[in-house]
C-alpha cells in the first residue's frame, strides 16, 4: 500500500506529500483537494472535492480558483492569505471554519491553506467532516 495514502487533514507535514502524489493518490483521499500555482490557476482537483462540489474536474482544472472556481473564497479569509504570505516570503498552514456558499446550500467545512516561499504549487485542503 502506497504510505501516501494515510495522509491525514491535521498531519504537520501535509504539503510535502501533497507535492509528490499524482491523481490517482489525490483521488485516494479522504478529504477535498485543490491544487493551484502561483498564478492562482487550479491544477489539482480532487474526486472527493469534485464530488461535493458539484464541479467537474474537466470544468475546474486550468481555471483560476478564486474568480472562476470558487469566489466564494475571494476575501480576506482566504485568497487574501496566499497573496500576503507569497509577498512576504513566508510559509502559510492554516486551518480554518468556513462556510462554502456557492453553487449549493451553505456548508461548513474546515479550509487548510498550504505554501511554501518559492513552490510553485499552494493548496486548499477541505474538510467536510465536522
Amino acid at each position: 500500500m502506497n504510505t501516501h495514502l494515510a495522509l491525514e487533514f491535521a498531519q504537520t507535514d501535509i504539503l510535502n506529500h501533497l507535492v509528490a502524489l499524482d491523481a490517482a493518490e489525490l483521488d485516494a483521499l479522504d478529504f477535498g483537494v485543490i491544487g493551484m500555482g502561483a498564478d492562482t490557476v487550479v491544477r489539482d482537483y480532487n474526486a472527493l472535492e469534485s464530488k461535493f462540489a458539484g464541479l467537474s474536474k474537466e470544468r475546474v482544472i486550468g481555471h483560476p480558483l478564486f474568480t472562476v472556481v470558487a469566489p466564494c473564497m475571494n476575501n480576506f479569509m482566504v485568497a487574501q492569505r496566499f497573496e500576503d504570505a507569497a509577498a512576504a516570503g513566508a510559509a502559510l498552514d492554516t486551518t480554518l471554519d468556513y462556510v462554502l456558499t456557492l453553487r449549493m446550500r451553505p456548508v461548513k467545512v474546515q479550509l487548510r491553506l498550504l505554501a511554501e516561499p518559492g513552490s510553485e504549487r499552494r493548496f486548499v485542503l477541505v474538510n467536510r467532516r465536522l
